[in-house]
Formats: C-alpha cells, structure tokens, sequence
C-alpha cells in the first residue's frame, strides 16, 4: 500500500469515500443529505492551500481509504494545526494496517508544515468504541466531546 495526496480533480473519489462515512455513521451525519458537489468543489478550491486529501493505494492502483485533513488556527495551539474532519477506510481493509499508514502520513504532513497538532472527532456512541481505541492507539488523546451548530 502507498500513501498519495488526491488534487482537487479526483473529487469525485474523496465525495465516494465520505458519502460512505456518512452512510455508515447514519443519524450522526444526516446534515449531509444531499452532498452539493459542485458547491464544495468552490470552496475547495478557495481554501486549496489549506485543504488536503491522503488515499491509500494499492499496487492495482485501487483505493482502501482516505482521510481529510484541514489546516486551522489557534491561539492554544500555539498557531497552525491540523483536523482530519473526515476519515473513511471501507470494512472490508480495517485491520490489515490501512488507518495507521494514513494516520503516519497525516502526522507526518503536518510535522512538515510545522503544526503543533492535529485534532480529529470520534464520536462517543458504544458503536463506536474500537474507532476511539484506533485513534488512542494511534497516539491521539481523548479531550472531550465536540458540539455543532449548524448554520
């Protein structure tokens, strides 16, 4: 397996992955309804610099995952850092390695651009349980729940 960075121009393979995520998460994803691609694509391209895609490939080119990775700032974090908003690997390529590689590359990324740390959200249902234990193992710590309003 190796890591690429998707452009903007595979879109449609990072819109795939997500609207997967959001199939599988169920109620916690119901804003995303209806994914206005062309509408993301706008914003993707505005924010480029800042926006950024990791695929996991096989040697026959296939795709087992990807996360997203955003650069943000804060004043705790001491400036940039990172938040992966969306990481999807299917089923069916869980446990054989897939999630750590892309977790390495995202780390390794954001050590690169000089971030100070990268945040990601796992949610807190019992369903969702071995997915906190990933990231934990991972190194990533537990700080709590995020909130939303939408807009």
């Amino acid at each position: 397996m190796k890591i690429d960075r998707l452009s903007i121009d595979e879109a449609p393979i990072v819109f795939d992955y997500v609207t997967r995520l959001f199939a599988e998460i169920g109620e916690e994803g119901e804003e995303l309804r209806v994914l206005a691609t062309d509408q993301v694509i706008g914003a993707w391209r505005d924010i480029e610099d800042r926006f950024h895609v990791f695929a996991a490939r096989s040697a026959a080119n296939e795709i087992h995952g990807i996360p997203t990775l955003v650069e943000s700032f804060a004043i705790y974090a001491n400036g940039p850092y990172g938040i992966i908003n969306e990481m999807y690997v299917p089923p069916e390529d869980r446990s054989r390695g897939v999630g750590s590689q892309l977790l390495d590359a995202a780390k390794d990324f954001g050590r690169a651009k000089g971030w100070s740390r990268i945040d990601v959200t796992a949610l807190e249902a019992e369903r969702w349980a071995r997915t906190r234990r990933f990231y934990e193992k991972e190194g990533f710590v537990f700080t709590g729940p995020k909130l939303k309003f939408l807009l």
